[in-house]
């Protein structure tokens, strides 16, 4: 009876995650809408938001802690609770970075884009692309997807780097530094959230290896 109780709250708890989950890609993909329709009001509609993500993480962080301190868990079970933890962190930290976008975006306001966005938009359709592996891959605890996001890690820093190098180029002339400020701030955020994915893969490893990998080096 207990141990079903246990597996019953455990159930619900990853739920809660993938609400979490849902609602952070769902704040990146909003915040990177309101980027190209320099739309305002998505953009207050992303940061309005962030309250839920940070009551869903507050909410998993605590039932999670509750479970570790009545049923004392070991081994997988413990590990489990653990990795949820982190997980939760890491969306959390996604959720925040979809309002810094938003922020940007509304700074920028409507004028005209200084550079094609196309790099970016690669770069973010990258990051989503991670996002939605690595939940499908925590679901199901596979390790060999989650270890394949990890190249395409790779593929949104090499994009990053560049799209930062031609964004400051476009600065010399002090004509456009508010901008570029602006885009290279916006594509370190979308870089960050890539490695927030690449992490929760890190933690899948360490749920069902029962070791710590380094899957970005």
């Amino acid at each position: 009876m207990i141990r079903e109780r246990f597996e019953h709250d455990l159930i619900s708890v990853q739920q809660d995650l993938m609400e979490l989950c849902d609602a952070s890609i769902g704040a990146l993909k909003l915040s990177f809408e309101s980027l190209m329709k320099k739309d305002v009001d998505l953009a207050l509609q992303v940061i309005e938001q962030d309250v839920k993500i940070n009551r869903l993480e507050e909410t998993i962080n605590d039932r999670v802690i509750l479970l570790i301190a009545k049923q004392q868990p070991v081994a997988t079970d413990l590990r489990r609770l653990i990795v949820v933890i982190k997980a939760a962190t890491d969306m959390e930290r996604i959720g925040d970075y979809a309002v810094n976008i938003a922020k940007e975006t509304i700074r920028i306001g409507k004028e005209p884009f200084i550079t094609s966005m196309e790099p970016i938009e690669e770069m973010f359709h990258k990051t989503i692309s991670m996002l939605r592996q690595i939940v499908e891959a925590f679901i199901e605890e596979n390790t060999v997807k989650a270890k394949a996001i990890a190249q395409l890690d790779d593929e949104v820093d090499e994009l990053t780097g560049n799209t930062i190098s031609n964004l400051m180029k476009l600065s010399i002339s002090n004509e456009h530094v508010a901008q570029v400020t602006n885009l290279s701030f916006i594509c370190r955020c979308i870089e960050r959230s890539a490695d927030h994915a690449t992490n929760i893969a890190e933690h899948l490893f360490y749920l069902v290896k029962g070791k710590h990998y380094e899957l970005n080096n």
